[in-house]
């Protein structure tokens, strides 16, 4: 049965049928904590539990930790982006842990950006340290991935595509919310990875919605081998596997990608935006996110977080 462990400012929670009980450790950060099982599994059999309800969740990845996320990931995605599946390798982007925020913060849009997006991804927590060089085999994915965690990869898309670089468009704080659960699971659990399905809606309006398997290009083991040859990965640390389609952010029709090549770069990003600003889909102030990951029989399931938008 998977395992879900929350976080307060102060504390560090399992959740039961019960409600959440305080796990009885010393653990400041979420390395120290996967390296108290015994406490985990002791708070599981506590009787003095309080409403779930009743908490005031924060992240429950802390930071600093290494933010690794895997780009276009999903077949769906690739080709709403106009390109071909097969022609996608396997690569990754960096993002900065101090973008990381709660299950319920708000998502604060900087004022000089105009189109910010959503990206729902599932998140995998590494659970032990893998030096560079380390081998990772299927048979150690139990050990490598402590658990999933729900995350919401936000993009200032005016930022990214212009600068053709994804580091400062994803990494302004709570551009990375995260939670509300880590949620622990077993070999048996992980190995149904396909099975999870993505869901993101905007004010109640489904966005995304996909399965796992059939979508995802290249799942976590995969990620880990190619990972490995160069990065070393710590326990507490995040990889975010890439979202499905239904961001806000689409391809263009091709008899316009292809006159758009014709111009000069910034007459190019200046005609795509104007064509942007007419896209309800981009978050407002006042949007609200629902995030939600689960199997479709929920014995699996991460959690839904939810979301505001605020511009400064």
């Amino acid at each position: 049965m998977t395992i879900s462990v929350l976080r307060t400012a102060d504390s560090w929670w399992v959740q039961t049928p019960h409600g959440a009980v305080r796990i009885g450790t010393e653990a400041t950060t979420t390395a120290g904590l996967l390296a108290d099982r015994a406490a985990i599994t002791a708070a599981l059999s506590g009787t003095d539990a309080v409403p779930v309800e009743s908490l005031s969740l924060v992240s429950p990845l802390t930071t600093p930790c290494r933010v690794i996320a895997q780009m276009t990931n999903f077949e769906s995605h690739v080709r709403d982006a106009g390109m071909d599946p097969k022609t996608v390798p396997l690569t990754f982007f960096r993002k900065s842990s101090a973008s990381i925020s709660g299950p319920s913060d708000d998502i604060v849009r900087p004022g000089h950006v105009r189109f910010l997006d959503y990206e729902v991804e599932i998140g995998l927590v590494i659970g032990r340290d893998v030096p560079v060089g380390t081998s990772v085999t299927e048979a150690d994915l139990p050990d490598v991935i402590a658990g999933l965690v729900i995350t919401n990869d936000v993009s200032a898309r005016d930022i990214q595509l212009p600068q053709t670089q994804f580091y400062e468009a994803k990494s302004y704080p709570t551009f990375t919310p995260v939670g509300p659960a880590l949620v622990l699971l077993d070999a048996a659990e992980l190995a149904r990875f396909g099975d999870l399905r993505l869901r993101l809606s905007v004010n109640g309006e489904q966005r995304q919605n996909a399965l796992v398997e059939g979508d995802m290009l290249y799942r976590p083991l995969a990620a880990l081998q190619s990972l490995s040859r160069f990065q070393d990965l710590s326990a507490g640390d995040l990889i975010l596997t890439g979202t499905p389609v239904g961001t806000a952010l689409s391809a263009p029709a091709k008899p316009i990608e292809i006159l758009g090549s014709l111009l000069p770069p910034a007459l190019k990003w200046k005609a795509f935006f104007k064509r942007q600003a007419a896209n309800p889909h981009y978050l407002k102030a006042g949007d609200v996110l629902e995030l939600r990951i689960a199997t479709d029989d929920a014995a699996i399931d991460l959690g839904v977080q939810r979301t505001s938008v605020k511009v400064t």
